[in-house]
């Protein structure tokens, strides 16, 4: 999954030949999961039709202040456009346009969204050799970058004078590049390896049967999602769970037994800045394991057991850079038994759920959780969905370990 999947993604087109690449260019963002809407200058339809990019994008094209119909005229509200962008890409952006933008002209709906754009503006500019090179043009480029516009470098080749040399558009595959690199480069775990695990694990009896628990893993899922959406490295390391996930800097490992998860925790932990372990790991497991399906021709069956290896002290243990957070779910005495946990697993922070609170624990798509850090600070949440527990950890984790 690419680093722009959900994002909204403002397309503003002006009129240079580069302008047929965007069509391209659309399709790119679509398939990276982004949602794109497109607003053109008028002169750069005669390159590339509003119809092209209306199918490609599945949503309507804007290009002047009003929508005029037979019956009805409707604005194009361009401050909701620019809110609404989480980035906006100025693709191909002409010497004209990038002087308007570089003096506040705004004569143009893609001008005015521009101008009322709260989110990163990127800019790829597009032109004949003579113009890029031009001061005035030069001008611009650091005008607008010393407004905190990002830049796409043009690239060299033939261009449509028919000159060799620096002006041609960057080709859509490496707008994109660029935008996803971008982005990657300034989130907060960037260059980080957060290990994670999730799920329950299944400890056999026989063939046939197992001890588990209820965990769906959903919770871990969000934390890795949450992780890689910041730009760390994730590991993630899950018990059995229906729960699926596809990003280009998770990498997913599946293991069923708790003996399997603490051989594949322990394999990555000495590489990792940052480990989570969400995981529900069954605390005991049979002793023996029959090769056979038990069968019932007994009124009672006695199983003997004997406790997994305990993966969260373990790694307390050996802990030496890694900041190490651990999973406490309690029915009683919930806050104190957490801080014994906490200092006895010899953790930077744990993560408390109560059984006791509804909404939280096992299966729902909700928790309500109490974070408790190793100086004994005690935050406590009211009730949200699992993704923005995963967020507020993950904030939490930021700022320890820049403290």
């Amino acid at each position: 999954m690419s680093i722009l999947s959900g994002k909204n993604i403002l397309l503003g087109i002006t009129g240079g030949i580069a302008a047929y690449k965007t069509a391209s260019l659309v399709r790119l963002f679509v398939k990276a999961g982004a949602h794109i809407k497109v607003v053109m200058t008028p002169s750069s339809k005669e390159f590339v039709t509003p119809l092209t990019l209306s199918t490609l994008s599945k949503n309507p094209v804007y290009s002047s202040f009003v929508n005029e119909d037979e019956d009805n005229a409707v604005w194009n509200n361009h401050v909701d456009l620019g809110l609404w962008a989480d980035l906006f890409i100025i693709a191909p952006a002409t010497a004209n346009t990038l002087a308007k933008m570089a003096n506040g002209v705004c004569d143009n709906l893609l001008l005015a969204t521009y101008l009322s754009a709260k989110c990163p503006v990127y800019f790829a500019p597009a032109m004949d050799l003579d113009m890029y090179l031009h001061e005035s043009t030069l001008h611009s480029f650091q005008v607008l970058k010393s407004y905190g516009n990002i830049m796409i470098p043009a690239t060299s080749g033939e261009l449509a004078s028919g000159l060799v040399g620096e002006g041609r558009m960057a080709e859509p595959e490496d707008i994109l590049t660029f935008i996803e690199n971008d982005i990657l480069d300034k989130l907060p775990l960037k260059g980080k390896k957060v290990l994670i695990t999730a799920g329950p694990t299944y400890e056999a009896i026989d063939p046939v049967r197992f001890i588990g628990n209820h965990s769906s893993g959903k919770m871990g899922f969000e934390i890795a999602k949450a992780s890689a959406n910041l730009g760390a490295e994730v590991i993630l390391i899950t018990g059995p769970t229906h729960e699926k996930i596809t990003h280009s800097l998770i990498n997913v490992i599946s293991v069923v037994s708790a003996e399997a998860m603490f051989n594949e925790v322990h394999n990555y932990f000495k590489n990792v800045d940052i480990a989570i372990l969400s995981a529900a790991v069954a605390d005991f497991k049979p002793k023996e394991i029959a090769s056979q399906k038990i069968k019932k021709n007994t009124e009672t069956f006695t199983l003997e057991l004997v406790k997994t290896k305990d993966i969260l002290a373990s790694l307390g243990a050996i802990k030496t850079k890694q900041y190490l957070v651990g999973f406490a779910l309690e029915t009683t005495n919930e806050l104190k038994n957490a801080k014994e946990k906490l200092k006895r697993k010899n953790l930077n922070l744990i993560v408390l759920n109560s059984l006791n609170d509804e909404g939280a624990g096992f299966k729902g798509d909700t928790n309500k959780v109490t974070f408790i850090d190793d100086e004994d600070t005690v935050t406590e949440y009211q009730l949200k969905s699992k993704a923005a527990v995963a967020s507020d950890l993950l904030n939490k984790i930021i700022e320890n370990i820049h403290a």
